[in-house]
């Protein structure tokens, strides 16, 4: 369970930077973080990383389909988290 956590941890902190350096780079117009880099990191869990970066930095809040696609992995994760916990009972 320790390991479980410090991998969330982890995965969190490092979605949670990528985003903010994306959003500074946004600002400076040069190259930026692949947004399929940010899902990929979302998918594996770091969706509260990503959530509070998009929130603190304002970004990628007003690309509609970025939200979605955020929104649909959001799903997907509670949906399997939902039927992991159904299973076990």
């Amino acid at each position: 369970m320790k390991i479980f956590l410090l991998y969330f941890l982890i995965i969190n902190i490092l979605v949670f930077i990528l985003a903010g350096y994306d959003k500074n780079r946004a600002r400076k117009n040069k190259r930026r973080i692949p947004e399929n880099t940010l899902f990929f990191l979302q998918l594996i869990g770091g969706t509260p990383g990503l959530l509070t970066a998009m929130l603190l930095f304002k970004h990628k809040t007003s690309k509609t389909s970025f939200i979605v696609k955020f929104v649909v992995i959001l799903v997907i994760q509670v949906a399997l988290i939902i039927a992991l916990l159904n299973y076990k009972k």
